[in-house]
């Protein structure tokens, strides 16, 4: 049972980084790669990023949902609902706003399309900031628990 909280929290805390990352520094320094080489620039990173966010965001999902089917006795209902809810979430903003903005952006840069972007994925920034707190929560109530 631990093993699945565990790997949640990894994968959790790893793409909270991460994400913070993206929208403080990456994002933003579109804008600075120039024009010519965008098209090329965009189709490699989404090929990179694909590589270093799929394992960890499928590891998430998967254990998320793995928490609500088995439960560690300790940790309340709410909190494992509330993770598979903002990974939901995380889930259909990327489907639904990050990758349409990155499909337009490897025609070329398009300072509209790159705000888009930067302002819509603040929606995964707090969606997985919310979730570290929440299994912090759930390591400390599940450690809690190994006290006793």
């Amino acid at each position: 049972m631990h093993w699945i909280l565990l790997a949640n929290a990894f994968s959790t805390l790893f793409m909270t980084g991460l994400i913070w990352f993206v929208q403080v520094v990456h994002y933003p320094l579109f804008a600075k790669v120039g024009d010519a080489d965008f098209p090329a620039y965009s189709r490699a990173h989404q090929t990179l990023t694909t590589l270093v966010v799929g394992p960890p965001m499928l590891v998430e999902a998967l254990t998320a949902g793995l928490l609500v089917a088995v439960r560690p006795a300790l940790i309340p209902v709410w909190m494992t609902w509330t993770g598979l809810a903002l990974v939901i979430v995380i889930w259909i903003s990327t489907a639904t706003l990050q990758v349409p903005a990155h499909g337009k952006l490897v025609q070329g840069f398009d300072a509209s399309t790159n705000a888009l972007l930067v302002g819509s994925n603040w929606i995964r920034t707090v969606g997985w900031t919310a979730r570290a707190v929440l299994v912090m929560l759930m390591l400390q109530a599940s450690l809690r628990s190994a006290a006793t």
